[in-house]
């Protein structure tokens, strides 16, 4: 049986390459088989406003993952100059900017 990725994190986005490759036929799978489904996903311009007022006044979030904060830990200890908040930042937009494109591009700065 294969491993929830919920609550772990930036575990969750450091997937092997035959996992990527799961996620696709299974991510390409489900958009054929789309719904009304996605309808909390619609954002007003007024959401979105808000949005980046609060992201402006403290743009920080939290993560608990044993794991990923070891390994991160690690090269921080290990590799001159490792930036934990660099690496988790460079992590998190790479993966979610794939899973949600569509809000993705509403946050892109002008």
């Amino acid at each position: 049986m294969a491993e929830s990725a919920l609550g772990r994190g930036l575990d969750a986005l450091i997937q092997n390459q035959d996992d990527k490759k799961t996620t696709r036929k299974a991510k390409k799978a489900s958009r054929k088989n789309k719904t009304s489904n996605d309808s909390f996903m619609v954002l007003s311009q007024e959401k979105i406003d808000e949005i980046k007022q609060e992201v402006s006044d403290n743009p920080r979030i939290s993560l608990w993952s044993v794991k990923s904060a070891s390994t991160l830990r690690y090269l921080k200890k290990t590799v001159p100059e490792f930036s934990i908040s660099n690496e988790a930042s460079i992590l998190l937009e790479e993966a979610i900017s794939k899973k949600y494109p569509e809000i993705w591009e509403l946050f892109d700065e002008e």
